[in-house]
């Protein structure tokens, strides 16, 4: 604690909200929207390099959250401060950081795959400044900063040499897409089936069950749209810049008007069991696998009537 009001004293208006900045490359939106353009406009493998990560990382996240149960700063220390834009982006337990692991799986995965140097520097950079902001901000302890940034660089390593392999050899994918099946719902018997203290804090407790079915349907739903998209849609990402822009912007709000879509569509019917947050995640990350690329021919088809 002693670095975090060390940091806390340092603070400034100006400071506050260029680390809100940078804090911002952590966020799950973030991740899903670098992503997915990635996915649907750069490079498949590449897209399905950075999804791996971030699934796997987000599931020993969120596993090690519930199991060490660490509450956050200013909880463990009533007299810590916070800045308190951060406050609404800090939700759950403290330990490991959740933004860190998405911005280094994300921004150092981007690092790895390319051998651009500017460009390895810069992603490099930027998530070394995302995971100081959560510190500065005083929603992380270094402790959850840095197991977090460890987990996400060994992720990155480790499932690097098999993605790129897998177009060679598809059993090394499947057999990735197996593990993190099995730990994922590992992580939901554990989060919805453990006996957990009298003392635990009930909303970090539905938070984590809550997380635990998003996480195994996104995973379902990359499952299903893995096989489906490399045995039937083999979609191509090429396309002018314009049409590139369309495609993105298209496909968001696609894959957005179907997550709120089906949210308000289960809160209408009555149904409040948690499973539904698994059924909604299953569909969008199907829905971003398989069916708008079913639409990225014609998107390419501009490109070359421009032409």
């Amino acid at each position: 604690m002693s670095f975090l009001y060390w940091l806390e004293s340092i603070r400034c208006p100006f400071l506050d909200v260029v680390m809100q900045a940078f804090t911002c490359f952590g966020e799950e939106l973030a991740f899903l929207l670098l992503a997915l353009t990635i996915f649907w406009c750069v490079s498949k493998e590449e897209g399905y390099y950075l999804l791996f990560v971030g699934f796997f990382g987000t599931v020993l996240n969120q596993f090690l959250k519930l199991l060490c149960r660490i509450p956050r700063p200013w909880v463990r220390d009533p007299s810590f401060t916070i800045v308190e834009s951060a406050r609404s982006g800090a939700g759950g337990y403290s330990f490991p950081s959740g933004h860190t692991q998405n911005a280094v799986g994300t921004l150092g995965g981007i690092a790895r795959w390319h051998k651009n140097r500017a460009l390895r520097i810069v992603c490099i950079v930027l998530a070394a400044l995302t995971a100081f902001s959560r510190m500065y901000l005083g929603v992380h302890t270094p402790l959850d900063v840095s197991v977090a940034a460890v987990t996400a660089v060994v992720l990155i390593f480790v499932i690097y040499p098999i993605v790129r392999s897998a177009a060679e050899d598809p059993k090394k994918m499947a057999v990735l897409l197996g593990v993190m099946t099995v730990v994922a719902l590992a992580y939901v018997i554990y989060a919805n089936f453990a006996r957990f203290p009298a003392d635990v804090d009930p909303d970090n407790l539905f938070e984590g069950r809550k997380n635990s079915c998003s996480l195994l349907g996104a995973l379902l739903g990359f499952c299903v749209g893995y096989t489906l998209e490399r045995k039937y849609i083999r979609f191509e990402t090429k396309a002018v810049w314009w049409a590139q822009v369309l495609k993105v912007l298209g496909g968001a709000a696609l894959l957005l008007a179907v997550k709120q879509g089906l949210k308000l569509l289960f809160v209408a019917a009555g149904f409040t069991w948690i499973g539904t947050h698994a059924i909604r995640y299953f569909f969008v990350v199907l829905l971003a696998a398989t069916v708008w690329p079913l639409t990225f021919r014609w998107f390419a088809r501009l490109g070359r009537k421009q032409a």
